[in-house]
């Protein structure tokens, strides 16, 4: 592990409440890619004992409008997340509709985190084949599904204490 994945791996004294809440929303698309980046997530948020709900979507086009919503349905009750979690996989194909989702997806995750009061994590692999998505579920490029966990905990504890 380099020093920089050690650095981002590293939770020592965060201290989150016992009823922190994560929303995961993970798309269909793209199963296996997606599979692999959500059980990393859990494996993560349950190693740090962090209560989770999963929602699935058709596509990463699909994912800020759900978090969206669950926000405007959820806030105030006792099932407010404190952060929210984008799980994806956008593979490159023959036509130009990678760009657009990319884009669309992109920029849906940064509206969130610029109106909601937590943040939302971008987790979506935007790819060229599948070697770029094996070295990015536990290859040489890390693990993009334990770093979106590990990010949401950080952020999590980053709000609590602004």
């Amino acid at each position: 592990m380099s020093a920089v994945s050690a650095k981002l791996y590293d939770t020592s004294g965060i201290l989150l409440p016992e009823d922190a809440h994560v929303v995961i929303v993970r798309t269909d698309w793209n199963t296996a890619a997606v599979d692999k980046l959500h059980e990393g997530c859990i494996r993560i948020l349950d190693n740090h004992n962090v209560h989770y709900t999963g929602l699935s979507v058709p596509g990463a086009f699909e994912i800020p409008f759900t978090i969206r919503t669950f926000w405007r349905l959820r806030s105030g009750s006792s099932k407010e997340p404190l952060a929210f979690i984008a799980l994806g996989c956008v593979l490159r194909g023959d036509t130009p509709h990678f760009e657009y989702v990319c884009q669309a997806v992109t920029n849906g995750i940064l509206q969130l985190n610029l109106e909601l009061p937590v943040p939302t994590i971008f987790g979506i692999l935007t790819v060229n084949n599948q070697g770029q998505i094996d070295d990015r579920t536990g290859g040489k490029h890390g693990h993009k599904g334990e770093e979106a966990a590990i990010s949401a905990i950080k952020m999590m504890a980053l709000v609590k204490g602004i």
